[in-house]
C-alpha cells in the first residue's frame, strides 16, 4: 500500500479487548494519588464510599449518551466527528486540536515521567532518570503503535489484565486485615466539598470516553459498542470501589487524608517492608498501560482531522499493513516527547496540564452530549443508531448538569490554569482559517 493512499481500519477489536482499552486508559496512575484529596473532602468512610460509588454512576450516564452516538456514527475521530457533524467543522477542529496540542500529548508525557519517577527509585540513570525514562516509554510505546495496532492492542490486554489482577489482589487483602474503627473520622472538623471531591473522583474515572474512538474498528459496532464501554465501566467502578474500601479499612480515613504515596501505604502495612518496590512496579505497569492506551486513541483524532483538512492531509494517511494512523502516531509522539524535554527542566510543566486540561475536557464532554438532542431533532435518516439512551431526555439532561457543575467547579479550582488551557486551545483559530482558506 502506497503511502499516499488514505487506507481504511479494519475491525480488528472484539468487545473484551476495546474493553481493555477503556480500562487501560481509566485505571492508572490516579487510584494511588487521588484518593487521599477526595478523603479530605469527606466527612466520613461512607461519605467517601459514596463519592466513588456516585463516580461510578455518573460515568455509566455519560457512556451511555456516547455508546448512542457511537452506535448510530462510528468513525475513527469518535467526538471529533460527532462535534463536526453536529455543530460545523470550527468546532470539530478546536477539538481535535485541543486534543493534539494538549490533552492527549500531556496525558501521555505525564504518564511517562510519572513511570520515569518510579523507575528511578528501582534503577537510577542519573539526576535526569525521569525524563530518559520518559522519553524511552513514549519512543518505545509510539513505536509500538507504529509497528501495529494488532501488537499493541496485545499488549494493551495483559497491561489490563495485570491491572485488573493486582488491584483485585490489593483489594481481597485490604479486606481480609484487621480493619480500623469506622465512624469518628471526622473529629477534627473536615471542611467536606462535594464540588472538589468529584472533581478528583471524575478525574480518577476519566477516559471512559475514549472508548468511541475505536468504533471504526470495533467488530458489529452498532450492538456492540454500548456493553464495551459498560462492560469496562463495571469493572472499574467495582475495582475502585474494592480497593478504596481497602484503603478505608486498613489505613483509616485519617491516615487515607494526610498519605501523599497511599498505595505504598497500603502495600507496606499489607505486605511489609517491601512493599514501596511492588507498588514502584505496579505503578509502572499501570503508567505503560495508560500511556499506551492514550496513545491508540490519540492518534486517531489526528487521523480524522488530517482526513477532513488538506493543510494536515498527511495526518489522514492509514497505514494498512500495520492498520494504524502512523503519520499521525509520529506526530502526537514528536509533541509528547517535547513536552517530555520542557518537563526536564521544570516539573511543573508537565503537572500544570492536569489544571489546565479539566474545564477543556468538560466543556468538550458536555457539547458531545448536548449533539444528542441535535441528531434527534433532524430528518436525516443517517441517524440510525443501533442503540438508544435509555430514559431519554432525563439521561443525558441529568448528565449534562453533571458537566456544567463540574465545568464551573474546575474553573474555580483552576482559577489560572484554566484560562492557558482555554488560551491555547484558542490558537486553534487562526490555523482553522488557514485549513479553510487552504481548502476553499
Amino acid at each position: 500500500m502506497q503511502d499516499s493512499d488514505p487506507g481504511q481500519p479494519r475491525q480488528i477489536f472484539n468487545n473484551l479487548s476495546a474493553a481493555a482499552v477503556v480500562i487501560g486508559i481509566v485505571v492508572g496512575i490516579g487510584i494511588f494519588r487521588l484518593p487521599s484529596m477526595v478523603a479530605q473532602n469527606a466527612s466520613s468512610e461512607l461519605h467517601y464510599l459514596g463519592f466513588w460509588l456516585a463516580g461510578g454512576i455518573i460515568s455509566i450516564l455519560g457512556a451511555l449518551c456516547y455508546a448512542e452516538l457511537a452506535s448510530a456514527k462510528p468513525d475513527a475521530g469518535g467526538e471529533y466527528h460527532f462535534l463536526t457533524e453536529a455543530y460545523g467543522p470550527a468546532m470539530g477542529f478546536l477539538f481535535s486540536w485541543g486534543r493534539m496540542s494538549v490533552i492527549q500529548t500531556g496525558s501521555i508525557a505525564l504518564a511517562a515521567f510519572i513511570l520515569g519517577d518510579y523507575a528511578a527509585t528501582i534503577y537510577s540513570l542519573g539526576p535526569q532518570s525521569s525524563a530518559i525514562y520518559a522519553a524511552i516509554t513514549v519512543i518505545t510505546l509510539t513505536g509500538l503503535n507504529i509497528w501495529g495496532t494488532q501488537p499493541s492492542k496485545n499488549v494493551q490486554n495483559l497491561l489490563s489484565s495485570l491491572i485488573v489482577i493486582v488491584l483485585l489482589a490489593a483489594g481481597i487483602s485490604g479486606l481480609i486485615e484487621e480493619p480500623m474503627a469506622w465512624g469518628n473520622s471526622n473529629s477534627g472538623g473536615v471542611n467536606t466539598s462535594a464540588g472538589a471531591a468529584m472533581i478528583f473522583v471524575l478525574l480518577t474515572y476519566g477516559g471512559w470516553n475514549e472508548g468511541v474512538y475505536l468504533s471504526a474498528e470495533l467488530k458489529e459496532v452498532r450492538q456492540n459498542i454500548s456493553r464495551v464501554l459498560l462492560l469496562a465501566l463495571a469493572t472499574i467502578t467495582v475495582l475502585y470501589l474494592l480497593i478504596n474500601v481497602a484503603y478505608v479499612q486498613v489505613l483509616g480515613m485519617e491516615t487515607l487524608r494526610n498519605s501523599a504515596t497511599i498505595g505504598v501505604t497500603l502495600s507496606d502495612r499489607i505486605v511489609g517492608s517491601g512493599g514501596a518496590y511492588i507498588m514502584a512496579l505496579f505503578v509502572i505497569i499501570s503508567a505503560l498501560s495508560t500511556a499506551n492506551a492514550t496513545i491508540i486513541t490519540g492518534a486517531r483524532t489526528n487521523y480524522a482531522q488530517g482526513r477532513d483538512f488538506p493543510l494536515l492531509g498527511f495526518l489522514g494517511r492509514w497505514n494498512t499493513t500495520a492498520n494504524a494512523p502512523v503519520n499521525a502516531l509520529l506526530l502526537q509522539g514528536g509533541i509528547a516527547l517535547a513536552l517530555v524535554g520542557l518537563g526536564s527542566f521544570t516539573q511543573e510543566a508537565v503537572s500544570t496540564m492536569v489544571d489546565y486540561t479539566a474545564p477543556v475536557f468538560w466543556f468538550f464532554i458536555l457539547l458531545t452530549t448536548a449533539s444528542l438532542f441535535i441528531f434527534r431533532q433532524r430528518t436525516d435518516a443517517s441517524y440510525n443508531p443501533g442503540f438508544h439512551v435509555p430514559f431519554y431526555p432525563l439521561t443525558p439532561i441529568l448528565f449534562m448538569l453533571v458537566c456544567l457543575y463540574l465545568l464551573y467547579s474546575s474553573v474555580v479550582f483552576t482559577g489560572a490554569g484554566a484560562l492557558i488551557g482555554i488560551g491555547i486551545l484558542l490558537l486553534g483559530l487562526p490555523v482553522y482559517a488557514l485549513a479553510r482558506k487552504r481548502t476553499a
